[in-house]
């Protein structure tokens, strides 16, 4: 078993990301005592598995209590936007609100991409993987509705190509996709909080709850996008082992 978690860890430090349904990865999500094993050895190192059951991948983050020792180590804190400028994390939130809010739904809803009406017993089915729910969004139509917002054409491209290389997307074509790392190192709940609850209880004057249920998800994407507080939440969380040195 400690040969397994050894060579599983390694395999995650090499590769950043591995599927959910790789041999060693399910028997670390299913086998108490082999995801224990796996836990003690990257606490030792000040690491942790990202899992969520709604992403097709798992990736390692730093451990939260080693977050001050690495990233408050000199006199300002360094932060963990992997290099992203105001405008590319303003860029990560409108794809993660384009593309993961919408995909989550289907998902809590066993809804597929290529089914029309959901049968009457999908819900004792597993939730879909992502790879069924997750639905790109065209390029064309990201640079008319947020060009102005984010630096136009150049500085757009500019980012897009980032975030792709990070692992955050992945473009076919026309189509941005979801890639790897968006639906891991987002924190949902806190991201989702604060644009649907924050921004948007603000401009529509109403109970927070109220808002949420109501809002979509194209509008809150506006609303980070420009909002001044958006860039600086994003990747807050956890930042992958073999990120650039900003914060985890």
């Amino acid at each position: 078993m400690n040969d397994d978690a050894q060579i599983l860890i390694a395999r995650l430090l090499t590769h950043q990301t591995l599927r959910r349904d790789d041999k060693m990865v399910k028997r670390a999500l299913s086998d108490d005592l082999f995801r224990t094993e796996v836990d003690k050895r990257l606490l030792e190192s000040g690491l942790k598995l990202i899992d969520n059951v709604y992403a097709d991948h798992v990736t390692l983050a730093l451990h939260r209590n080693v977050e001050p020792k690495i990233f408050g180590a000199k006199d300002v804190w360094q932060n963990n936007n992997f290099g992203l400028t105001r405008d590319g994390v303003a860029l990560l939130v409108v794809l993660w609100a384009q593309i993961i809010l919408p995909k989550r739904q289907r998902q809590e809803t066993h809804q597929a991409i290529d089914v029309d009406q959901s049968d009457m017993f999908d819900k004792d089915n597993p939730i879909p993987r992502a790879e069924d729910t997750s639905i790109g969004i065209s390029y064309t139509t990201l640079l008319a509705d947020f060009g102005d917002k984010l630096g136009k054409k150049t500085r757009m491209d500019m980012n897009l190509g980032l975030l792709s290389k990070l692992g955050f997307i992945e473009r076919r074509g026309d189509v941005i996709l979801e890639g790897p790392l968006l639906d891991l190192l987002m924190d949902t709940d806190l991201l989702k909080e604060r644009i649907i609850n924050g921004a948007l209880a603000e401009v529509f004057k109403r109970a927070p709850l109220a808002v949420a249920r109501r809002r979509p998800a194209s509008e809150a994407a506006n609303d980070a996008a420009s909002t001044e507080a958006a860039p600086a939440e994003p990747v807050a969380a956890d930042a992958p082992a073999d990120a650039p040195d900003t914060q985890g």
